[in-house]
């Protein structure tokens, strides 16, 4: 009855936000502009600073890596009392680092909320500390320009309706416990969140991925949060759609952008609203004993890295027990704005980089009507003093340096290059930037992608080339540079011989593009051995809670038996396991064998004990490919998987390079059998 009281209170507190919804682009234009921002991981889990019972690797899961009785853990209350706490300084130093925005944990999977909240007592008003964190920072942030963003874990180890429990979790029984009261308890706090604290700009959820949250809950939350407040941006973790710590979530579910984890996507992802999220050091919560920071050098190659690809960079800080900063993170982030005070033009408002890579650093750009920006950011400074820009077709109307007070530079063109005349010693070592005025938008002619299933073949590799324009693409397989009058790719290529297949685009005849190069190998394929008479693979399960494949050789089965193939069978739900499955594979012909590893979560196939397909960690469904040369007769099989929580998924499909990948048949499949 308090919950649904406190909904209706709320929602006559909307009057000041409600409007109808803004079209996605201008709801989202703020933060495209702002491409920086920082993240903070603070809360009860601060106290301990990442040490129980001896043991010093723990972070803000402190509570459930170091498996702390709900009461034990309670009793951090009486120790929060962060007096050393000043929303203004840590808004400062957001600011002075060059972020536009904060996402701090308004509350983390412990439960334990910063903020006053009126469901519940486990908050910061029953610390000794008794002042509403959330309200400061957002007056703060409201002082300095900064938007204010709150971080919500779905997931709740504290709240009595929260399932699942942990499996540890022996001294509290299930009960009368209901998840859908936890989820209007949920919706109660974030409605507190989204009326008491002013205009917010990002609600990011976590904390999606165990069984008991479900699409519908995903849309309620979003559509609450948007109903609430419709310029609002929810991230895609309020849904069940995330690939793991990739972060990219699938059409159909809500979220307004995906969320990589400590990692960057190897390519920009066009189209596509994304914010990579990244520790400074190693845990997100503060530890005192970690000491693995990153360099002020790699956090600023970073944020350039995500921004040539188009995306955010939302970057931790941990703060300590008494409110304070670590040293190490306050030291990164004045260097960080010293830099972004010379070269934030190159990263606010910018677009992904024209170029498919570069070898000296990455690219970002700024489009304008009559002329465009293109920031070249180098990482590697060139030993002859002379920066290369492959295929840059756009005329050129100046170069200068962001740094050294704009000083100009001097180009001229190769014969399909930009060569940039540079002062013989770097700006910044970390990186540099050059800015290119060009007449209109950036025209940039890419080399030839080389697309082939593997660069070893047994037979042949059927090759392809591909390019996005329209023009004349030439080849050779010598390892020659190809020329005016080299081959014209017009089909896919059939190599035979290991050698290097080379391609450049031309347009009439000249050369525009750089040179792409790939090596082809011909192998043998590996030795088939007897295939044993029993029937499909033997199967061995193990318990435990890991986030990535364990070394299942040093573990104690709990229990084995024979399955007709790889996979899981119908209606297999179980989480905290993993399987080994093992036997032999029959193979018809010699030839090169594409395989495909799909699993929810970590997998890992091996043929002849050697790794074929690698997909391991924690994530949604994702299928990964790899290929093995193969001899006629049997190969030893091996397929590792675990499943942590939530989703299950494996499955193993096959076919001869060339062919449609379909599942492994049973017939292929036997075992060694054990005699008693």
């Amino acid at each position: 009855m308090r919950i649904l009281l406190l909904m209706l209170i709320a929602a006559a507190c909307l009057v000041s936000y409600a409007r109808s919804a803004p079209p996605d682009d201008e709801r989202m234009e703020w933060w495209r502009q702002a491409r920086f921002g920082m993240f903070i991981h603070w809360g009860l889990y601060s106290v301990p600073a990442g040490e129980w019972n001896g043991q010093t690797g723990h972070g803000e899961w402190i509570r459930t890596t170091a498996q702390i009785p709900l009461e034990e853990y309670d009793q951090l209350l009486e120790r929060f009392n962060p007096v050393e706490f000043d929303a203004d300084a840590w808004v400062r130093m957001a600011k002075d680092a060059g972020m536009k925005y904060i996402v701090i944990t308004s509350k983390h999977h412990d439960g334990f909320a910063l903020f006053d909240s009126k469901v519940s007592d486990f908050d910061v008003m029953s610390t000794p500390f008794r002042r509403d964190i959330m309200a400061e920072l957002a007056a703060a942030c409201e002082r300095e320009g900064i938007v204010m963003c709150w971080y919500h874990s779905i997931m709740d180890w504290h709240h009595p309706d929260y399932l699942p429990r942990r499996t540890w979790e022996t001294d509290r029984p299930v009960g009368d416990a209901d998840f859908d009261r936890f989820v209007e308890y949920l919706h109660a706090q974030v409605t507190e969140l989204l009326t008491r604290y002013g205009p917010i700009g990002i609600m990011w959820f976590d904390g999606e991925w165990e069984a008991t949250w479900n699409h519908a809950y995903g849309q309620s939350l979003y559509d609450l949060c948007r109903k609430l407040q419709p310029d609002v941006i929810v991230n895609n973790r309020v849904d069940v759609g995330r690939g793991g710590m990739a972060g990219m979530s699938d059409a159909g579910y809500a979220g307004d952008y995906g969320t990589p984890e400590q990692e960057v996507p190897a390519t920009g992802l066009p189209g596509v609203d994304w914010e990579t999220c990244m520790t400074m050091n190693a845990n997100w919560g503060y530890n005192s004993h970690d000491s693995n920071w990153k360099s002020t050098g790699q956090l600023i190659q970073l944020l350039v890295d995500i921004a040539s690809k188009g995306g955010n960079f939302l970057l931790n800080v941990g703060p300590r027990a008494d409110g304070t900063f670590p040293p190490q993170a306050v030291t990164r982030l004045a260097e960080i704005g010293d830099w972004m005070k010379i070269n934030g033009e190159s990263i606010y408002g910018t677009t992904a980089s024209p170029f498919d890579a570069l070898p000296w650093g990455r690219c970002t750009v700024r489009v304008g009507e009559e002329t465009s920006t293109i920031y070249l950011h180098v990482f590697d400074w060139p030993n002859d003093d002379v920066l290369v820009v492959p295929g840059l077709g756009s005329p050129i109307r100046s170069a200068r340096l962001l740094s050294d007070n704009g000083r100009a530079l001097v180009w001229e063109r190769g014969a399909s290059d930009v060569h940039i005349v540079l002062p013989a010693v770097a700006p910044d070592g970390r990186c540099s930037v050059i800015a290119l005025e060009v007449e209109g938008a950036p025209v940039v002619y890419e080399a030839p992608k080389i697309d082939a299933i593997s660069s070893q073949f047994v037979d042949f590799a059927e090759v392809r080339l591909r390019t996005r324009s329209k023009l004349e693409v030439r080849f050779t397989t010598d390892g020659s540079e190809p020329g005016p009058d080299s081959a014209v790719y017009r089909s896919p290529i059939k190599v035979t011989s290991s050698g290097v297949l080379k391609a450049r685009s031309f347009d009439h005849g000249r050369a525009v593009s750089s040179v792409s190069s790939r090596t082809f190998e011909k192998v043998q394929p590996w030795t088939a051995r007897r295939v044993p008479t029993g029937a499909g693979l033997s199967e061995s399960t193990y318990r435990g809670d890991w986030n990535r494949l364990p070394d299942f050789a040093a573990l104690t089965p709990t229990g084995s038996r024979v399955v007709s193939g790889v996979g899981l069978p119908a209606g297999f739900k179980e989480e905290q396991v993993g399987l080994v499955q093992q036997g032999v594979l029959h193979v018809d012909e010699p030839g090169m064998y594409q395989f495909l590893l799909a699993s929810d979560d970590g997998s890992r196939l091996y043929i002849d004990g050697k790794l074929v397909v690698d997909n391991d960690g924690l994530h949604s469904p994702t299928a990964v490919s790899g290929v093995a040369p193969l001899a006629a007769g049997g190969h030893d099989i091996r397929v590792e998987w675990f499943n942590k929580s939530g989703g299950v998924a494996l499955e193993v499909k096959m076919t001869k390079v060339g062919g449609t990948l379909s599942p492994i048949e049973p017939a292929r499949l036997t075992h060694e059998e054990t005699r008693p």
